[in-house]
């Protein structure tokens, strides 16, 4: 395998005819022996970009991953093309671990899963140092940053890899870096010499949505799931452990298969819902960011947020966990003004220092940018990343329907009066109530019921005045108090607004339209697809995976099923064609698929 050409290696094994800009010129810099770092979307093709080198050069390519499931997933699907792989981790018995240490010193392995603290270790790079190497892949590199939302410290003292091995060539990964995290990858990794990657951060294929939670996020939740999403795989994200059991429950109770995960379960219950959600169709995970992190399965069709991810790099990574096949996806989420102050609460009440929590802040601020924003969702999220986006993507919500915008100034100003009336130590509730007009015991023994901001918030209702404190935070008109009692304050920035020199202009709070009803099979299959050919090729992939103990996709994705329910292949040599298709799997697999193709021609 060792003589081939890395075109044919991607034809042969792989199925593919051509590579995807810019693998081809990162495969030639591992080929040429020289580093390189590769930032590129999750189901851009970053893995060929060392898989196809370290099969291609002498030696074993040596991948640093940080999580388990990515390792065994990886591995599974490598064994189904034909490659010869192997992991090594704390899942494996001592015997196993030796037999595959015994396979790397012979030779025998094209590509070696390892976990960075399994990688620092004495013995393993003693033992590396008895091995030819083709490569070394450091996965998910913005594990590195100390600011970043995985930070892992073993990444630090990967740099020892260049100091043992100068002359074996490093490829450094991620699909989430600004231009902060790629100066720090680049220093840490002792990468200055490297080539540098960047592709396009675009996921087209995903829909953005983000809407204001109104108190029924779940009910909104629901009906979501099961008006587009039926029958399909998604990821439910919460901020709390406790949330999330909770939102499990309810949604089993409503009917729809879920599953919770969160770092206080018992390790065993963790690895059993993973294996489910990655084995099984259709099933939906509810989690804290805690889970996904490398997951590796390509037709999860949806990600949601209950809660509000704490910066821009988090929300891009966990909702880039859906439509890795390309297919069209959905990242949906619901937030509110009470996610808004947790989150600064939280993060005033760390441990860290005064310099990591004012970069945290300024994270936590461009994702409610993010969210409160009236343009296309796309280009500020693009634009983040320091990618420009010359036009509206015409595939998010406030492309598809613009929100509606009003002249809030002058209750603005009421509510900053108000919160300065009141001594700035008052939470949104009470505020709200002081507007209204509502006499309770709390207020009249403030004597806030003899101010001038007494009642004279009628304009709105009790929804209306939480929305525009909610876009005031977002805005940095007002603050939460340090103490973390959720207090409200005046910041500097209100005081053109307070004055009167400048309008404000805010999102007009609607709540949001039903969908349009979608079939059980969602936006997955293009308008009078043949959802029975779709279904039983489905059900034929789950029987070989069952069969081979793999999850469904590393038979093959939905990509290349999609492919062959269109094509409808009548030949061996005409299902060779398509996406996908290496010769491994077209001897493995192609006669099972022609038989269920022929019987629904």
């Amino acid at each position: 395998m060792n003589a081939l050409q890395p075109l044919d290696i991607l034809r042969d094994t792989f199925g593919y005819e051509r590579f995807r800009a810019p693998q081809d010129e990162v495969i030639a810099t591992l080929m040429a022996g020289e580093d390189a770092l590769v930032l590129m979307p999750t189901g851009g093709g970053k893995s060929l970009c060392y898989q196809i080198p370290a099969i291609a050069r002498p030696g074993t390519g040596i991948v640093i991953s940080p999580l388990i499931a990515l390792m065994q997933d990886q591995v599974a699907a490598l064994r189904q093309a034909g490659v010869r792989a192997a992991y090594l981790n704390s899942t494996l018995a001592p015997s196993e671990a030796r037999a595959i240490e015994q396979q790397l010193l012979m030779g025998e392995l094209d590509l070696l899963y390892v976990a960075p603290e399994r990688l620092l270790n004495g013995r393993t790079l003693e033992l590396l140092a008895q091995t030819p190497l083709a490569l070394f892949a450091i996965d998910e590199a913005h594990c590195v940053s100390q600011w970043g939302h995985d930070f892992r410290p073993e990444y630090i003292q990967l740099s020892i890899l260049h100091e043992r091995f100068p002359q074996v060539p490093r490829i450094a990964l991620t699909a989430t870096a600004d231009e902060p995290t790629r100066r720090e990858i680049i220093t840490r990794l002792g990468l200055t010499g490297a080539r540098v990657f960047i592709s396009s951060f675009d996921r087209p294929n995903i829909r953005y949505r983000i809407a204001q939670g109104d108190g029924n996020a779940r009910e909104a939740l629901l009906r979501f799931i099961r008006e587009e999403h039926a029958g399909e795989a998604g990821i439910v994200y919460c901020l709390s452990r406790k949330k999330v059991e909770e939102v499990a429950d309810w949604l089993v109770a409503r009917g729809l298969p879920a599953l919770p995960y969160h770092a206080g379960l018992p390790a065993e219950v963790r690895e059993r819902h993973q294996a489910r959600f990655l084995n099984e169709e259709g099933l939906v995970m509810v989690a804290t960011i805690a889970f996904g992190m490398g997951i590796d399965k390509p037709n999860v069709r949806f990600v949601a947020h209950l809660n509000l991810p704490k910066s821009i790099e988090a929300y891009y990574q966990e909702t880039g966990r859906a439509g890795r096949d390309g297919l069209p996806a959905d990242a949906w989420m619901s937030y509110g003004l009470q996610d808004v102050i947790t989150l600064r609460q939280m993060l005033e009440a760390s441990e860290a220092g005064d310099e990591h929590k004012r970069v945290e802040r300024h994270k936590l601020d461009a994702m409610l940018g993010l969210c409160e924003l009236t343009t296309c969702r796309r280009q500020a999220l693009l634009a983040y990343f320091g990618e420009p986006l010359s036009e509206p993507c015409g595939n998010c919500d406030t492309c598809l329907a613009p929100p509606a915008t009003w002249d809030a100034t002058i209750p603005a100003q009421k509510a900053l009066s108000c919160v300065h009336r009141t001594g700035q130590r008052f939470g949104v509730t009470y505020l709200v109530d002081v507007l209204l007009g509502k006499t309770d015991e709390r207020i009249q023994r403030n004597g806030h019921d003899r101010i001038s901001t007494f009642g004279i918030g009628t304009e709105l209702n009790a929804a209306g005045w939480r929305g525009l404190f909610r876009q005031l935070i977002a805005r940095g008109l007002l603050a939460v108090d340090l103490e973390g009692h959720g207090g409200l304050r005046l910041t500097e920035a209100c005081r053109p607004v307070l004055r009167g020199d400048e309008p404000l202009w805010l999102r007009k709070d609607v709540r949001p339209a039903r969908s349009a009803k979608h079939a059980a099979h969602g936006r997955t299959l293009p308008p009078g697809a043949d959802h029975a050919l779709w279904d039983a090729l489905r059900a034929r992939r789950r029987e070989l995976a069952q069969e081979q103990g793999v999850p469904p996709y590393v038979i093959f994705h939905d990509a290349t099923l999609m492919a062959m329910m269109e094509a409808r292949p009548h030949s061996l040599s005409t299902l060779a064609e398509l996406p996908g298709v290496g010769q491994r799997k077209l001897d493995a697999y192609g006669e099972a698929f022609l038989e269920v193709i022929r019987r629904h021609t």
